[in-house]
């Protein structure tokens, strides 16, 4: 103690000498140099000597509390027995208030306590740990949004490789091409480029695989169009898709393959990708059909071909019967005081006549086959008597020509549905044939047969000649249209080529089936086979056929005195038709258009006109037209009145439209006198009996 008041003393002896260097040190002048230390809010330290006395004290804390002694005490003890080495060591203050502490020994053997309150110690930390946390989840988020990146971006790639994946398994090999080295890369190969070539390699390498698989013409080809000076062309000119098909020949057999040359700017530079896929299939469908369409070319080059030649015949056939008629028609008014001559003359007109209409119908009937139009009737009819009424108009030719003719018809089920106009047409084509190509002497036999029983049987029709027959190479030909044997063949023999088509596209309809055996110089035979359902024979069908046989048909009734109505523009027709419907004791009213008959029918009183003949083509007013006008009209006879059809058209469709507007009946031009006076009686008669 100096001057009363405590003091520190410090000294230090010399290393070299005994000297002992000491000073004074005030406790009040130590305690503003250690108040320049910065401690935490509510820390406490405190300064002790050897001997455990407390030198110097700060802290928050009532030192005059009698349990501040005892605390230094247990901070002392703690400290000597290294309690507070750790930093997770506390101790309770004279508060209650725990607290971590830290102590360090001087070299002088004092001691320096530190204590600082757990709570802010914490506080602190929960900042530091809030900061942490706020950094550690924001570094979280980021993480999770680049994770999601990757995901996503992983997915879009993995969907990208799906796709291209699919894609390159269009391929079965994918190479790519370094045009600038002279290089390729093996991305994907089939197992023989897999087996010939290493993954990597020259370009030449390359080239000579796939060459020894190709056709000698077509290597130097692909060489020159796959080589690297090709490609680096290809790329400058940004011909992104470039290549062509090659026929590949493979221990498994020849297969079609095509390649191609892929270019984009995502590939390195000077780098392109070669793509090999198979289109055998497809390749081999285009060769079929390229050989289908020139196979069609060349049939339309020859069908038109045959058209031209048929054409350059028609116009000779034609001409052969006009000027048959024209020469003919010059005898006759030489000879007009001769009823025999003028009988001849008037026979060869017909027959001539006849040739001219056959040759017309045959071209009528191939035009509307080529174009579809040909329907068949189904209805019932008597086989029996169709076949019959056929053939009995060949028996004067045969006479006439000095050819013996034989008709077998072995029919049990006569009544039969079908079309008999189509059933006449073949047996006509096929007897004219027969008979324009048999020699005075020789022989026609048609011979009908039926095979099975009901409901439905076949029907068999074979037409045999020993006329000329047909050559070998003409056989094949015979059913195509305007085809015609020229080998041993008359000119004065008239035919357009088209019967046989026309013959073989009908029976196909019916669903039947023709054949032809032929040689030249023993004839030919035509077979037909056909099915047909069988029918009950109407009462009607089979009395006819009953008048037929005993001659009766017509007897009955008598088409004298009877008005009839004529309905024809063509004023050579009209004269003909007035003529023999005269001959015939009727009284004709003529009307040139189809207006004018409409209004004679209108003017005439009910029943006058007992029937009505109607042209088809007329002007003002066509024939279907003027007939339902005439159904439709207010009076008793305009739905009874009988009105028959003359038209050019014979055909299905044509007879149903006529059937559609009311008529009653039809008769084909040139008109048949006998077949029309028949008509006549038949529907009068129904007149009468009603």
């Amino acid at each position: 103690m100096i001057y009363g008041r405590d003091v520190l003393t410090v000294a230090q002896q010399c290393v070299h000498s005994d000297t002992v260097v000491a000073f004074d040190v005030f406790p009040e002048n130590l305690a503003i140099d250690l108040g320049q230390v910065e401690l935490p809010e509510g820390a406490s330290i405190f300064l002790c000597d050897g001997r455990r006395q407390v030198l110097y004290a700060r802290t928050d804390l009532d030192m005059d509390d009698p349990a501040f002694p005892a605390y230094i005490a247990s901070l002392q003890e703690g400290a000597a027995e290294g309690r507070f080495a750790r930093y997770d060591d506390f101790i309770d203050d004279i508060d209650g208030v725990r607290r971590g502490a830290y102590c360090t020994w001087l070299t002088n053997g004092w001691l320096v306590l530190i204590t600082l309150p757990v709570e802010r110690m914490l506080s602190q930390l929960h900042l530091f740990t809030l900061l942490y946390g706020i950094i550690l989840a924001a570094w979280c988020a980021g993480f999770a949004a680049i994770v999601w990146r990757n995901v996503r971006l992983d997915s879009m790639v993995e969907r990208s490789v799906e796709t291209v994946k699919v894609l390159s398994n269009s391929y079965y090999g994918l190479f790519r091409i370094n045009y600038r080295d002279g290089t390729y890369e093996m991305i994907k190969g089939s197992p023989y480029a897999r087996k010939n070539l290493q993954p990597k390699g020259p370009y030449e390498d390359f080239l000579h695989v796939i060459g020894a698989v190709m056709e000698p013409d077509t290597i130097d080809e692909f060489r020159k169009s796959f080589s690297t000076d090709s490609l680096r062309s290809l790329v400058d000119g940004h011909v992104r898709d470039y290549g062509g098909d090659f026929l590949g020949k493979y221990e498994s057999g020849e297969r079609w393959i095509n390649v191609r040359v892929l270019f984009d700017e995502t590939l390195e530079p000077e780098e392109a990708v070669l793509c090999f896929r198979e289109v055998d299939q497809e390749k081999r469908r285009q060769i079929q059909e390229r050989r289908l369409l020139e196979e069609t070319l060349a049939t339309a080059r020859k069908s038109e071909k045959a058209k031209l030649a048929f054409f350059n015949n028609m116009s000779n056939d034609m001409r052969t019967p006009l000027n048959a008629i024209l020469g003919v028609v010059d005898l006759l008014r030489q000879h007009t005081g001769e009823p025999d001559k003028v009988r001849e003359y008037a026979e060869k007109i017909a027959y001539s006549g006849r040739q001219l209409l056959d040759l017309v119908n045959d071209i009528l009937d191939m035009s509307r086959m080529e174009q579809g139009k040909v329907v068949l009737n189904n209805e019932a009819f008597d086989l029996a008597a169709c076949v019959k009424a056929c053939t009995d108009s060949f028996i004067p030719q045969a006479r006439r020509e000095n050819k013996d003719f034989a008709v077998h018809c072995e029919i049990t089920d006569s009544c039969v549905m079908g079309d008999a106009t189509r059933i006449t047409q073949i047996l006509n084509n096929l007897l004219s044939n027969a008979f324009k190509f048999t020699s005075p002497g020789e022989r026609v036999e048609v011979t009908v047969r039926q095979m099975g029983g009901p409901p439905t049987p076949q029907y068999q029709f074979v037409v045999k000649d020993t006329g000329i027959g047909m050559s070998e190479e003409f056989l094949p030909q015979l059913f195509e249209p305007y085809a015609r044997e020229t080998r041993f063949f008359s000119r004065q023999v008239v035919g357009t080529g088209l019967g046989m088509p026309i013959v073989k596209s009908l029976v196909t309809q019916m669903s039947g089936q023709i054949y032809v055996d032929s040689a030249l110089g023993k004839g030919t035979t035509f077979t037909l086979t056909v099915p047909f359902i069988t029918a009950q024979a109407e009462a009607e069908s089979r009395q006819t056929r009953e008048d037929l046989k005993t001659g009766k048909a017509g007897e009955a009734f008598s088409l004298a005195g009877r008005k009839i109505l004529l309905a024809e523009d063509n004023l050579l027709n009209m004269e003909i038709a007035n003529e023999i419907l005269t001959m015939n004791g009727l009284e004709v009213l003529q009307a040139w258009n189809g207006q004018e008959a409409v209004e004679l029918f209108q003017n005439a009183a009910p029943y006058e006109i007992d029937a009505i003949l109607m042209d088809m083509q007329m002007p003002q007013m066509d024939g279907c037209e003027a007939a339902r006008t005439i159904r439709a009209m207010e009076r008793p006879d305009a739905r009874t009145v009988p009105i028959i059809a003359v038209t050019a058209n014979a055909f299905a469709e044509d007879i149903a439209a006529t059937t559609a507007a009311g008529m009653n009946a039809h008769i084909s031009k040139p008109i048949d006198f006998r077949a029309l006076c028949a008509t006549l009686e038949k529907l009068l008669g129904q007149d009468a009996s009603t």
